[in-house]
């Protein structure tokens, strides 16, 4: 195979080497170049020679640099190649409980195992073959897994794909190979939770120290179900009894391997009505942007900033914040906060409920600008309303209904803040601390 080079970053490696644009990318000291992953895995070598076929001759190019330097070549896309879609139909997916008419881009099912490594993407591993998991040994790279079960048969129920129960042969391989493996549950109650969730809790901690961390997430169901395998969400009673097999695990684990290894979501606490953990119960937080520990996270960095300023840029400060149904008490407990240590601030909380997607999705980064413009109409936003930049597609201001937030802030006549998942950077903003670092 070979790759085209579509640019060559001026002054870079490449270009001092004498590579062009439309140069055919053939091999990386004498292996072959299928994608991403070959081209960073061969060319993070200091001694790089370089074979390009130019026209109708093979060229060959020797580079010294550095070790792991880029060597300033670019392709038509991130990954050289066609990004993998997912072969399943879970009954728990969530692309297929969205309403038509939205975005293209938002009903790609991704299932690249490239992108596991490469930006933390979790993969079913049920489009790999045997000699994708070499590759992965080869290259002793760490891989996210989405297991949801360690039953081969309720596995392929779950994610209705005959093969998904023979792929857990795969974990095995990974273990024996010292390859670090965070794994992924999404419990669906009636199905992979009860005695099921301890048979793969069982399962994945005889693969410990490989697997290095197990998130147990649950299911969000939106009103998009109809003709879809019917799932019901936790209750009260369902999310607490979920903790409480989880922390007899996470005993068992600490005993055995000196990690809890296994975390239940921050949802889990909230639907159950507990507390959240103090932080160290989430270690070093290896499933964080699973929604394991967040608000933990969140609040402690609220406080400690908090503790750091005595007093706030303006005596009268007024700001608003619009979150999800689930985080609201939280949220409305750290503005209360803030608030009964400078008088002079004012910080009203929404809550947003998700008409869009139905109310039984909770969750921050699922609101629309839509239901954000209907519910905020008419309130008392103050100077500048917050809002969290999981609401918009990353790298832009765009919420899920393709509404920009420049369109939100002339619909509701405030200014809107975007604010990390930083609980400094969220006190900063509301007490009117400049960041520059912040996105407007």
């Amino acid at each position: 195979m070979s790759v085209e080079v579509t640019g060559v970053v001026k002054n870079s490696a490449a270009y001092c080497a004498g590579v062009r644009k439309g140069d055919m990318l053939v091999s990386v000291n004498g292996h072959g170049i299928r994608d991403v992953l070959d081209y960073m895995f061969y060319s993070a070598e200091q001694e790089i020679v370089l074979v390009l076929k130019r026209g109708d001759k093979h060229i060959a190019l020797k580079i010294v640099k550095s070790e792991y330097d880029d060597l300033g070549m670019e392709f038509q896309s991130f990954l050289m190649d066609n990004k993998q879609s997912c072969t399943n139909k879970c009954v728990f997916c969530f692309i297929d409980q969205m309403p038509p008419g939205m975005r293209e881009t938002l009903y790609f099912k991704d299932d690249d195992a490239r992108l596991s490594f490469l930006q933390g993407n979790y993969v079913t591993l049920t489009n790999m073959k045997d000699e994708d998991i070499d590759r992965i040994i080869d290259m002793h790279l760490n891989v996210n897994i989405s297991v949801h079960t360690t039953n081969p048969e309720l596995r392929c129920k779950m994610m209705n794909n005959r093969f998904a129960g023979e792929k857990l042969k795969y974990l095995k391989r990974l273990a024996d190979a010292d390859i670090g493996m965070n794994c992924q549950i999404v419990l669906c109650p009636g199905l992979n939770d009860g005695d099921e969730l301890k048979r793969s809790l069982d399962d994945l901690g005889k693969l410990a120290p490989a697997v290095k961390s197990v998130a147990v997430v649950p299911v969000g169901l939106t009103k998009f179900r109809e003709g879809l395998y019917p799932l019901k969400l936790f209750d009260k009673d369902g999310a607490a009894e979920t903790i409480r097999v989880i922390e007899e695990y996470q005993q068992k684990f600490l005993k055995d391997f000196g990690t809890r290894l296994v975390f239940p979501a921050d949802e889990f606490y909230l639907t159950a009505g507990l507390p959240i953990p103090d932080n160290d119960y989430y270690e070093d937080y290896p499933q964080y942007e699973n929604g394991v520990g967040m608000l933990r996270s969140l609040e402690d960095e609220f406080s400690r900033r908090m503790k750091e300023i005595d007093a706030i840029p303006h005596k009268l400060r007024n700001v608003s914040i619009a979150t999800g149904a689930a985080a609201y008490e939280f949220i409305s407990e750290l503005a209360r906060s803030a608030e009964e240590k400078y008088p002079g601030l004012s910080c009203c909380v929404y809550k947003i409920i998700n008409n869009f997607f139905g109310d039984t999705i909770t969750v921050t980064g699922l609101l629309t600008g839509q239901d954000l413009t209907e519910q905020l109409l008419g309130k008392k936003l103050g100077g500048t309303l917050l809002l969290s930049e999981s609401m918009v597609m990353r790298g832009s201001d765009i919420f899920l209904d393709d509404m920009t937030v420049a369109q939100l802030e002339k619909k509701l006549n405030v200014k809107i803040k975007l604010t990390p998942q930083d609980g400094a950077k969220l006190f900063d903003n509301i007490v009117g601390i400049s960041d520059t670092n912040s996105r407007l």
